[in-house]
């Protein structure tokens, strides 16, 4: 997992790791979501891949557009 820059401060995301069509999030609870094409959409993963490199705006994203669409709770 990459640690999460978080450059707003307050995110609730902590790391993630990036897959060909899938990205993994951890957030500060510890907790790690699937998101696949499959679960979430192609776009909604290519924007989570992209605010996740930038470090800003995942969290906020997440909670608008996928919080729900995760494909697992891996832990």
């Amino acid at each position: 997992m990459e640690k999460y820059a978080n450059k707003g401060g307050s995110s609730g995301v902590a790391a993630y790791q990036i897959g060909t069509d899938y990205i993994w999030v951890q957030f500060t609870s510890g907790s790690i979501y699937e998101y696949t094409y499959a679960s979430a959409g192609s776009g909604n993963i290519e924007s989570m891949k992209s605010l996740a490199k930038s470090g800003s705006g995942l969290n906020t994203f997440i909670t608008k557009n996928v919080r729900t669409k995760f494909s697992r709770k891996i832990s």
